[in-house]
């Protein structure tokens, strides 16, 4: 497909977030729908509210007393309950970690290539799935790995790590490269913009908190824009460490 559009891609912070603004805006109603479904699958049940109180449940249909007596019949009951609650945790659990990773990294390449000026495919939100599956799901769990690693080094480690390896969903889903080499090449690719990423993390923070004070009303607007900023450096570093060499490939 040909670019419709022309973005300024220059790795800078300023323009990061004004070229990922033009990007949301040219496309606002495809990105929106692609940030609802990420928000509705990336936060496994999120407002189920589950709370597992006996004195909400009607006795006569959880009345074990008949046959364990009244201290056992309630601690039965409540065995019960806990391990429905167990058992609920552990999907979550497994969910996080074995299907939002891929549906979150494929989220990610879809916002790179609106900033390539390419028309959003919905199709990356699930392909991870049959494609570079394992590879999503050890690059995520090596990253937190390394971010937690850090942070228990007195805080300030995990941060600049997690600033290093903010790339990694990007190059796993574009480059298909295994974790090693996504979490390699993130470093290479981030040396020399730790602190640009950092500040871009910390107005990331104050643009949602923007958004969620406009009665919720504006959360996914922030949600795309952010997104759409961090696309947009990632390509903007890309293309400034690639230019040597299509130059060299130019003059040869």
């Amino acid at each position: 497909m040909e670019n419709l559009k022309n973005y300024k891609l220059v790795p800078t912070y300023r323009n990061s977030f004004s070229t990922g603004f033009r990007v949301m805006k040219d496309n606002f109603l495809r990105l929106l729908l692609v940030t609802l479904v990420l928000v509705i699958l990336t936060v496994p049940f999120s407002g189920s509210g589950f709370n597992f109180n006996l004195d909400d449940l009607p006795h006569d249909e959880f009345d074990w007393n008949w046959l364990f007596g009244d201290g056992l019949g309630s601690l039965f009951a409540a065995g019960a309950l806990g391990m429905l609650g167990i058992f609920f945790g552990l999907i979550a659990l497994a969910y996080a970690f074995l299907a939002a990773p891929v549906v979150s990294y494929g989220g990610d390449l879809i916002f790179v290539e609106a900033v390539r000026s390419k028309k959003p495919n919905f199709e990356l939100l699930i392909r991870g799935f049959w494609t570079n599956y394992f590879h999503i799901i050890l690059a995520n769990l090596l990253v937190i790995a390394l971010v937690v690693m850090g942070f228990f080094m007195l805080i300030i480690p995990g941060i600049i790590i997690a600033c290093r390896l903010v790339f990694v969903s990007y190059i796993v889903m574009d480059k298909k490269l295994d974790p090693i080499e996504a979490v390699e090449l993130s470093w290479k690719l981030t040396r020399g913009h730790g602190w640009k990423i950092f500040a871009m993390a910390i107005t990331s923070f104050f643009i949602l908190i923007l958004g969620i004070a406009m009665v919720l009303v504006g959360i996914l607007p922030a949600i795309m824009w952010i997104s759409c900023s961090f696309a947009t450096l990632y390509q903007s570093v890309l293309l400034e460490k690639e230019k040597p060499a299509e130059i060299q490939e130019a003059a040869a």
